[in-house]
């Protein structure tokens, strides 16, 4: 494990000692591929696992965490960051990556919230609140909200999804009405044919 960490910091030392500008890059690529190489192997994710199992490793990343949790804290409420979500928030590719990326945690979140008695609770008062119930009245009978509703129908029966959806719906089912109809036919044609063969017994 030693081996492997001295391999690093040599990688690292004789990248950052490199006095020629023009392969400064080379270099870095260099060391970057060596490092990622070692790391892949048994005995660089052995030390790894060992370095963070280090119980001075793990105090230092405790306090290093609590130092960066402050910093991202401060970065977000201040007005460069506000800035910089509602920016960032307007752009429907982010927007939609970062929904993407939440979705799991969210989804967690929310399951572990409805099993919490406290939770629950909170939500039935919501519910039962007249002003609450009043205010959900005015939204459903307001014409925005019905426009937004309208619109969100047509554009999912444009989806082309949706379509392809309802295409195979229709499909689905029309194969099942074929295969009843089927079976309905040979049902009577077994039943006709029996029934001609018992008249031709009663005439001979």
């Amino acid at each position: 494990m030693k081996k492997i960490v001295i391999l690093l910091l040599c990688c690292t030392f004789l990248s950052a000692c490199s006095g020629n500008p023009g392969s400064e890059q080379m270099d870095y690529d260099k060391t970057k591929k060596m490092i990622v190489d070692i790391l892949k192997t048994d005995e660089g994710k052995k030390a790894i696992q060992e370095i963070l199992t280090d119980t001075q490793m793990k105090q230092k990343l405790i306090m290093d965490q609590a130092v960066v949790t402050d910093t991202i804290e401060k970065t977000l409420v201040s007005e460069k960051g506000n800035e910089f979500w509602k920016k960032s928030f307007k752009d429907p590719e982010f927007a939609k990556s970062f929904a993407t990326g939440m979705k799991k945690q969210n989804e967690e979140l929310l399951k572990k919230l409805m099993k919490d008695p406290e939770y629950q609770g909170m939500m039935i008062d919501i519910l039962k609140d007249p002003e609450y119930q009043k205010e959900m009245q005015d939204l459903l009978k307001s014409k925005d909200f019905r426009k937004h509703i309208q619109s969100t129908i047509e554009d999912t029966l444009e989806s082309p999804l949706f379509k392809a959806k309802i295409q195979e719906t229709l499909l689905k089912a029309a194969k099942e009405m074929e295969g009843n109809q089927g079976s309905q036919k040979q049902g009577q044609n077994g039943s006709g044919g029996g029934t001609q063969g018992g008249g031709g017994g009663q005439g001979t």
